[in-house]
């Protein structure tokens, strides 16, 4: 029965397997079973202290990396249902794709590239896979995760087929995968559906952390497509509603608009791409899951301005710049004496920069800021 509610394009409920053989459980699938070990990880519970935008340490209601990955995914299980595809492995990728993010949003992620410059730089969506692999430690007989084959495809395919391996060698290590992933292969329609509905969560509730931390107005946004059309639709409402509950309104509409859009625009896809089983999505020469060209430009001008107005804000650039100097400093103050702080006593000499790397990562921004505080 469960078979049967799949699509021919979608991941079949039967998982081609893990790096460790495992029982199979009688309650819950492959996907299931990666979801929930996504969600009871140390890595995730720690998204909950991790910079969106605002540095942690800023107001109660700012969304942080917990509250973006739980509205990802709840979009991609929206799309997923509608073209009968594998919700729990789209579930799964959504929850899961923030989770090598530093502390301090993007602004942690440059800082410690450059701290690892030579050797092999930090990379997200690679550190993500390191910690489902390598550095969850829950199992008797495993490190990570243990996650399928099939989740592992989605999350290194975040941004879409990988053709450049150096950075997945220089920092997973060579053959790191044992050929179970066809890097040249487009991903799942599932992982392009996790990537999508993250565009969609981040533009919209920014737009909204961002009026509501009064780097902008409501006014301001007028000049940008699609959006536009939205707001003449809610001009009048402000009379007779609070701004607060008009924005939602807005911010909701924005959703679904970009929702209906994806719907569309990968049904015309699907067809014109003669796209017909899971076979033809992995060796299709271009994503299927995308914007049409109207809500492309809406995408591209969203991200302009909230770059500009939000992003390369004064107060915003002062604490991620602050951030900046937190994971530098923290990273010099270890590596001089990397046993304070680590057990490095199976550590091998050549991999303690990654070890540090790791370590501070995975940090919250809290505590990042406390142990810099501590260790002036």
């Amino acid at each position: 029965m469960q078979k049967n509610r799949f699509s021919k394009l979608s991941i079949s409920i039967k998982s081609r397997g893990r790096f460790n053989v495992e029982k199979k459980s009688n309650l819950r699938s492959p996907y299931q079973r990666d979801r929930d070990r996504i969600v009871h990880s140390t890595a995730f519970r720690r998204l909950k202290h991790k910079t969106q935008v605002f540095v942690n340490t800023t107001g109660d209601h700012y969304r942080t990396r917990i509250t973006h990955s739980l509205e990802v995914a709840q979009i991609a299980r929206t799309l997923a249902k509608y073209f009968k595809l594998n919700e729990d492995l789209c579930e799964t990728l959504s929850l899961a794709h923030d989770l090598g993010h530093t502390p301090f949003g993007h602004a942690g992620e440059e800082a410690l590239n450059d701290c690892m410059r030579n050797n092999g730089g930090f990379d997200h969506n690679i550190q993500t896979i390191r910690i489902v692999t390598l550095l969850e430690n829950k199992y008797y007989n495993f490190k990570g995760l243990n996650l399928t084959f099939e989740t592992l495809d989605g999350l290194i395919k975040h941004n879409g087929p990988i053709h450049n391996l150096s950075k997945i060698n220089n920092i997973l290590g060579k053959n790191f995968f044992k050929k179970k992933i066809n890097f040249q292969n487009s991903p799942s329609l599932e992982a392009q559906i996790a990537s999508i509905s993250d565009d969609i969560a981040y533009n919209s509730h920014d737009l909204e952390d961002g009026l509501k931390a009064q780097l902008f107005k409501l006014k301001d946004l007028n000049g940008i497509p699609v959006l536009n059309s939205i707001l003449k639709r809610h001009n009048k409402k402000f009379k007779k509603f609070s701004q607060d509950l008009v924005l939602r309104q807005v911010i909701r509409e924005i959703i679904n608009e970009m929702v209906k859009d994806i719907i569309i625009n990968t049904k015309k896809n699907i067809k014109k791409n003669n796209i017909r089983n899971i076979i033809d999505v992995y060796k299709s020469s271009q994503p299927i899951v995308y914007f049409s060209k109207r809500m492309n430009l809406f995408d591209i001008n969203i991200k302009k301005f909230l770059k500009k107005r939000m992003y390369y804000n004064r107060s915003v650039l002062k604490k991620t710049n602050y951030g900046k100097k937190v994971i530098k400093g923290l990273f010099l103050k270890i590596k001089k004496n990397p046993k304070k702080y680590l057990n490095i006593k199976n550590i091998r000499k050549s991999d303690i920069d990654r070890s540090i790397c790791d370590f501070i990562a995975g940090m919250t921004d809290r505590f990042a800021i406390n142990l810099y505080n501590k260790s002036k």
